[in-house]
Protein backbone atom coordinates (compact mmCIF):
# COMPACT_ATOMS: atom_id res chain seq x y z
CA UNK A 1 0.00 0.00 0.00
CA UNK A 2 3.33 2.51 0.85
CA UNK A 3 4.39 1.51 -2.18
CA UNK A 4 1.91 2.49 -5.15
CA UNK A 5 1.66 5.77 -6.22
CA UNK A 6 -1.96 6.07 -5.93
CA UNK A 7 -1.84 6.20 -2.36
CA UNK A 8 0.51 8.60 -1.97
CA UNK A 9 -1.19 10.94 -4.56
CA UNK A 10 -3.84 10.21 -2.51
CA UNK A 11 -2.77 11.77 0.91
CA UNK A 12 -0.85 14.62 -0.97
CA UNK A 13 -4.31 15.51 -1.91
CA UNK A 14 -5.90 15.30 1.00
CA UNK A 15 -3.15 17.09 2.54
CA UNK A 16 -3.21 20.00 -0.01
CA UNK A 17 -7.19 20.31 0.63
CA UNK A 18 -6.14 20.28 4.41
CA UNK A 19 -3.88 23.47 3.30
CA UNK A 20 -6.48 24.97 1.47
CA UNK A 21 -8.64 24.60 4.50
CA UNK A 22 -6.49 25.76 6.75
CA UNK A 23 -5.72 29.10 4.45
CA UNK A 24 -9.04 29.80 3.90
CA UNK A 25 -8.81 29.65 -0.06
CA UNK A 26 -12.88 27.45 0.38
CA UNK A 27 -13.81 31.10 1.75
CA UNK A 28 -12.11 33.10 -0.55
CA UNK A 29 -13.54 30.96 -3.62
CA UNK A 30 -16.68 30.64 -2.05
CA UNK A 31 -16.92 34.90 -1.53
CA UNK A 32 -15.50 35.42 -4.91
CA UNK A 33 -17.95 33.20 -6.58
CA UNK A 34 -20.61 35.54 -4.20
CA UNK A 35 -19.17 38.55 -5.53
CA UNK A 36 -19.70 37.33 -9.21
CA UNK A 37 -22.52 35.94 -8.59
CA UNK A 38 -23.64 39.36 -7.31
CA UNK A 39 -21.85 41.31 -9.99
CA UNK A 40 -23.65 39.09 -13.01
CA UNK A 41 -27.10 39.20 -11.26
CA UNK A 42 -26.05 43.26 -11.17
CA UNK A 43 -25.38 43.59 -14.48
CA UNK A 44 -28.49 41.28 -15.57
CA UNK A 45 -30.74 43.25 -13.97
CA UNK A 46 -28.85 46.50 -15.63
CA UNK A 47 -29.92 44.69 -18.80
CA UNK A 48 -33.25 43.90 -18.28
CA UNK A 49 -33.80 47.79 -16.84
CA UNK A 50 -32.19 48.66 -20.21
CA UNK A 51 -34.13 46.44 -21.79
CA UNK A 52 -37.37 47.84 -20.61
CA UNK A 53 -36.28 51.35 -21.36
CA UNK A 54 -35.47 50.29 -24.80
CA UNK A 55 -39.22 49.38 -24.96
CA UNK A 56 -40.34 52.06 -23.50
CA UNK A 57 -38.26 54.12 -26.10
CA UNK A 58 -39.49 51.97 -28.91
CA UNK A 59 -43.47 52.23 -28.45
CA UNK A 60 -42.90 55.99 -27.72
CA UNK A 61 -40.74 56.54 -31.49
CA UNK A 62 -43.98 54.14 -32.75
CA UNK A 63 -46.41 56.28 -31.36
CA UNK A 64 -44.50 59.52 -32.35
CA UNK A 65 -43.84 58.26 -36.00
CA UNK A 66 -47.72 57.17 -36.10
CA UNK A 67 -48.57 60.39 -35.12
CA UNK A 68 -46.55 62.24 -37.28
CA UNK A 69 -47.89 59.75 -40.38
CA UNK A 70 -51.69 60.83 -39.17
CA UNK A 71 -50.73 64.14 -39.06
CA UNK A 72 -49.02 64.02 -42.57
CA UNK A 73 -52.02 62.32 -43.83
CA UNK A 74 -53.91 65.52 -42.02
CA UNK A 75 -51.63 67.73 -44.21
CA UNK A 76 -51.89 65.77 -47.25
CA UNK A 77 -55.83 65.69 -47.05
CA UNK A 78 -56.33 69.27 -45.93
CA UNK A 79 -54.25 70.31 -48.75
CA UNK A 80 -55.67 68.16 -51.50
CA UNK A 81 -59.25 69.89 -50.51
CA UNK A 82 -57.41 73.18 -50.14
CA UNK A 83 -56.26 72.51 -54.43
CA UNK A 84 -59.68 71.73 -54.96
CA UNK A 85 -61.07 74.74 -53.52
CA UNK A 86 -58.77 76.73 -55.71
CA UNK A 87 -59.01 75.06 -58.73
CA UNK A 88 -63.13 75.58 -58.04
CA UNK A 89 -62.77 79.25 -57.80
CA UNK A 90 -60.30 79.67 -60.54
CA UNK A 91 -63.24 77.89 -62.75
CA UNK A 92 -65.44 79.91 -61.63
CA UNK A 93 -63.53 83.08 -62.03
CA UNK A 94 -62.59 82.05 -65.26
CA UNK A 95 -66.24 81.28 -65.57
CA UNK A 96 -67.05 84.76 -64.61
CA UNK A 97 -64.08 86.44 -67.17
CA UNK A 98 -65.71 84.36 -70.17
CA UNK A 99 -68.97 85.85 -69.51
CA UNK A 100 -68.17 89.08 -69.19
CA UNK A 101 -65.73 89.01 -72.00
CA UNK A 102 -68.42 87.45 -74.38
CA UNK A 103 -71.21 90.33 -72.89
CA UNK A 104 -68.20 92.91 -73.76
CA UNK A 105 -68.17 91.38 -77.00
CA UNK A 106 -71.91 91.29 -77.52
CA UNK A 107 -72.18 94.34 -76.54
CA UNK A 108 -69.64 95.85 -79.12
CA UNK A 109 -71.15 93.92 -81.69
CA UNK A 110 -74.87 95.23 -81.10
CA UNK A 111 -73.06 98.53 -80.89
CA UNK A 112 -70.94 98.00 -84.47
CA UNK A 113 -74.59 96.77 -85.60
CA UNK A 114 -76.16 99.53 -84.74
CA UNK A 115 -73.43 101.98 -86.20
CA UNK A 116 -73.72 100.02 -89.82
CA UNK A 117 -77.44 100.44 -89.73
CA UNK A 118 -76.94 104.05 -88.78
CA UNK A 119 -74.13 104.29 -91.40
CA UNK A 120 -76.55 102.48 -93.84
CA UNK A 121 -79.30 104.47 -93.47
CA UNK A 122 -77.65 107.70 -93.62
CA UNK A 123 -76.20 106.89 -97.01
CA UNK A 124 -79.50 105.99 -97.80
CA UNK A 125 -81.09 109.16 -96.73
CA UNK A 126 -77.97 110.80 -98.80
CA UNK A 127 -78.59 108.80 -101.84
CA UNK A 128 -82.48 109.48 -101.89
CA UNK A 129 -81.71 113.02 -101.34
CA UNK A 130 -79.41 113.75 -104.27
CA UNK A 131 -81.68 111.43 -106.32
CA UNK A 132 -84.68 113.69 -105.59
CA UNK A 133 -83.14 116.93 -106.05
CA UNK A 134 -81.63 115.50 -109.43
CA UNK A 135 -84.88 114.70 -110.42
CA UNK A 136 -86.65 117.53 -108.94
CA UNK A 137 -84.41 120.18 -110.55
CA UNK A 138 -84.61 118.33 -113.95
CA UNK A 139 -88.80 118.85 -113.76
CA UNK A 140 -89.13 121.58 -111.43
CA UNK A 141 -87.92 125.02 -112.51
CA UNK A 142 -87.92 128.56 -110.88
CA UNK A 143 -88.60 129.43 -107.22
CA UNK A 144 -91.29 127.40 -106.89
CA UNK A 145 -88.70 124.37 -107.82
CA UNK A 146 -86.40 126.05 -105.16
CA UNK A 147 -88.85 126.07 -102.42
CA UNK A 148 -90.39 122.59 -103.07
CA UNK A 149 -86.65 121.26 -103.59
CA UNK A 150 -85.96 122.68 -100.31
CA UNK A 151 -88.98 121.57 -98.18
CA UNK A 152 -88.56 117.95 -99.96
CA UNK A 153 -85.07 117.28 -99.06
CA UNK A 154 -86.07 118.23 -95.32
CA UNK A 155 -88.55 116.03 -95.61
CA UNK A 156 -86.90 113.02 -96.72
CA UNK A 157 -83.72 113.47 -94.20
CA UNK A 158 -86.17 113.86 -91.22
CA UNK A 159 -87.95 110.36 -92.12
CA UNK A 160 -84.82 108.60 -93.63
CA UNK A 161 -83.04 109.63 -89.69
Amino acid sequence: MFAEPEFWVAVAFVILMGIFVYIGVPDTVRKTLDHRSDRIKAELDDARRIKEEAAKLLAEYKARGASAEREAEDIIASARVEAERIAAEAKTKMEDFVARRTKTAEGKIALAEAQAVADVRAAAAEAAVRAASTILSQSVKGPLADDLLAKGIAEVRQKLN
